[in-house]
């Protein structure tokens, strides 16, 4: 990916013509959606490679923590705006299934291709585990926020003047104010445990502010057009999944999932092949960790002043379960602070089988 002295390699940014003709494609030829479809997602690539070139030169000068939440909030960013589109439509299990999605995609495809892809590199490689460890319990209180509207659905859904709405509301508050505090704790009282690889650059001149300034505006204009180029691909999702005989519920957990975390999916696997994995694990946790505790509570808000009813938090319990398994998995294998690259075939096998028992579901 990105050396020290360039964006990246050349047959990356020359995917970037992709960019200008998928617009083409829509705007101006309206062509075939299963194209433009293809089309957006190439484009996509090269401006996730973008994203982590200037994540990581941020990183390099405000520490790891920082950087992997600034790659986190700005990758989730895409996934934000694809949702609120799809809120206004009223298409609810379409965006909670693409928060689903999210929350296992990060944990099992994308640590899962990080591990692999750094343990083939070396042998084995470590992390904070305390870092790690409170990601995963961080985790765990997103799965109960998933869970206990879900339980309470079948315990007291029946019943009449059951105010499930409100439940989700007062549930999506308690989540939202606890990621707040997260990040009271991984930015102020607790920063030395995400410093993570940036000790080893100790003594070594940090990127300038010019540098910085121009890592800061690369990352806006990288998201800007991953926004844009997410937003068209999910605009043709539907049609494309009908035309190749997909369900809804395979199209939100997976493809529009994979499609809105395009960025995290790239840097993640970049920094561990760089073995710099309290990165690569907190670009993956933290993304997960901000679906979960910071965007779908937001949701939950904005669908109370737009879109024609209320969202609430009351997921499938195929939905439940399989985040529920990513979270277990996880907070496993985080334990001893070390991966290598048989933890993430595990991850991804644990993927595969989830994706394909989403194919499978009746439409």
């Amino acid at each position: 990916m990105a050396g020290n002295g360039g964006l990246g390699p050349k047959w990356l940014l020359a995917l970037l013509i992709f960019v200008p003709i998928s617009l083409l494609l829509e705007y101006a030829f309206h062509a075939n959606v299963l194209l433009i479809f293809a089309t957006s997602a190439l484009a996509i690539v090269p401006l996730a490679g973008l994203m982590g070139t200037a994540t990581e030169r941020l990183a390099e000068r405000l520490g790891e923590g920082v950087g992997g939440l600034l790659n986190a909030t700005f990758g989730n960013a895409a996934e934000l705006i694809i949702a609120i589109v799809a809120l206004r439509a009223g298409l609810h299990d379409l965006v909670k299934a693409s928060i689903t999605g999210s929350i296992i995609g990060n944990i099992l495809l994308v640590f899962g291709a990080g591990a692999l892809y750094g343990g083939l590199r070396f042998p084995s490689q470590r992390f904070n585990p305390t870092a790690a460890s409170l990601g995963a319990t961080m985790l765990l209180l997103s799965a109960i926020g998933l869970v206990v509207p879900a339980i309470f659905h079948v315990v007291a859904g029946g019943h009449p003047n059951v105010p499930e709405g409100k439940l989700s509301l007062e549930i999506a508050i308690v989540l939202m104010v606890s990621y707040v505090l997260s990040l009271v704790f991984t930015l102020k009282t607790h920063r030395h445990l995400y410093l993570g690889a940036a000790a080893e650059h100790i003594g070594e001149a940090p990127p300038s502010a010019r540098q910085v300034g121009r890592a800061t505006l690369l990352l806006v204009l990288a998201t800007a057009g991953v926004a844009v180029m997410s937003e068209m691909l999910v605009g043709t999702v539907e049609a494309a999944a009908e035309t190749l005989h997909m369900n809804e519920v395979f199209v939100g957990v997976i493809l529009v999932a994979i499609i809105g975390n395009a960025a995290e999916h790239s840097t993640a696997i970049l920094m561990a092949g760089r073995n710099r994995m309290d990165t690569a694990i907190n670009i993956a946790v933290g993304s997960s960790i901000q679906i979960a505790l910071f965007v779908a509570p937001l949701l939950v808000f904005l669908s109370y002043v737009t879109g024609p009813r209320p969202m609430d938090l009351i997921f499938t319990t195929f939905e439940v379960v399989a985040v529920a398994i990513a979270v277990g998995i996880m907070a496993f294998i985080s334990q001893d602070g070390e991966s290598h690259w048989m933890e993430g075939v595990q991850l991804l096998a644990v993927y595969v089988i989830l994706g394909l028992a989403f194919y499978f579901l009746p439409a």
